[in-house]
């Protein structure tokens, strides 16, 4: 069996990021067997990215555990996922890298986030020194889709694959095709509330299609980034008579997140985040029927299929927005279309399984 030393962070809190981490580390794998340093830096969502004191005294903490695991557990592969194009994450990485890399036979890095390669111009000669000791030549670069960002190449990866997420198929659990449709139909949206997930584009987008004399119901399943982007949310509701049309559902996990994706009729994701990558929000919403509103961003066109399975639209363009979510309030039969459409290639090409498979043939391709 092939020990792989896996550094990540696992929930909470519950970004898409650390959950995929969660689901590949609990992968039953045949010939490979990861062992866990856990990254903690951030508590809740409005941590992430930010400086805290204790997030230096937790980087000191984890150093030592990958020294102490590599010791005793003698793994020779790191697995490792970099930050995305954010500098406080990128110096803890560089801190992490430099004194832990040099251990091991193999390092392995698997881009969640992405864009880590678009902050490298931005630095000074000394920083760009330590960037390429850290970051260059991994043995291996696992990206989500060939949309993202080229991170792999840039670092010079030895060998680069594109393996897309897969998770477990909950539909048939919390399927309730007997259940009362809902009147009004309901909007989607889940994800940390920010402004770069869309979430104020979104709600303009609202505003429009409620003059246009529409009825609907927004959900939003998700943590604030911040007080201070909470209220700017709260205070757009509130001047353009919002409140009886949308809900903030808060963090939902297990059954209670499974009973939201199902009761809902659209999913609409008009993210333009820096880091984002795939948006593992939306293949959960595929797997249960529903119809996806998406933007060309990144990896998420490589899981859109516009026409096909959802729309998408230009990021920050609320009227574009606004005009798609109208077609689907309008026509429920294209709903049931595209969200049927949605759920066979979730089948086809998302399964947990068919993920598990690709890593774990990936990282035997390098050690073996």
């Amino acid at each position: 069996m092939n020990k792989i030393l896996f550094v990540g962070q696992t929930p909470p809190p519950f970004g898409g990021q650390a959950i995929m981490q969660q689901v590949t580390l609990e992968g039953k794998y045949k010939k490979i067997r990861f062992v866990h340093v856990r990254m903690n830096f951030s508590k809740e969502m409005d941590e992430v990215g930010k400086f805290r004191l204790r997030k230096v005294f937790h980087l000191i903490y984890i150093i030592c555990q990958i020294i102490f695991m590599r010791i005793c557990h003698s793994p020779k592969v790191l697995y490792f996922p970099p930050a995305g194009p954010n500098r406080i994450p990128m110096y803890r990485d560089i801190v992490i890298l430099c004194c832990t890399r040099w251990l091991f036979e193999k390092t392995i890095f698997h881009f969640h986030a992405g864009g880590i390669s678009e902050l490298y111009r931005q630095l000074n000669p000394f920083t760009q020194l330590l960037f390429r000791f850290a970051y260059f030549k991994p043995d291996l670069a696992i990206q989500l889709s060939d949309l993202n960002p080229p991170d792999g190449s840039f670092l010079q990866a030895k060998k680069s694959v594109i393996i897309p997420y897969g998770i477990k198929d909950n539909y048939p659990e919390y399927n309730n095709e007997n259940g009362i449709i809902s009147k009004p139909p309901t909007i989607l949206f889940v994800g940390v509330i920010r402004e770069s997930k869309g979430v104020l584009v979104l709600l303009d987008a609202c505003r429009q299609i409620k003059e246009s004399g529409l009825l609907f119901r927004l959900q939003l399943m998700g943590h604030f980034e911040s007080v201070e982007f909470q209220d700017c949310v709260e205070t757009f509701i509130k001047l353009h008579d919002l409140n009886d049309m949308v809900q903030f559902m808060g963090v939902c996990v297990e059954e209670k997140k499974w009973e939201v994706y199902q009761s809902a009729d659209l999913f609409c994701f008009p993210t333009f985040f820096e880091s984002e990558t795939f948006g593992v929000v939306i293949i959960e919403a595929m797997q249960f029927m529903l119809p996806v509103i998406s933007t060309y961003w990144r990896g998420i066109p490589s899981v859109v299929q516009e026409g096909t399975t959802g729309i998408l639209v230009p990021v920050k363009n609320s009227e574009a927005l606004a005009v798609a979510i109208e077609q689907f309030l309008q026509d429920s039969e294209l709903r049931k279309k595209m969200g049927d459409a949605g759920r066979v290639l979730f089948l086809k090409k998302f399964t947990l399984e068919d993920y598990y498979h690709n890593i774990e043939i990936s990282i035997l391709s390098i050690i073996q």
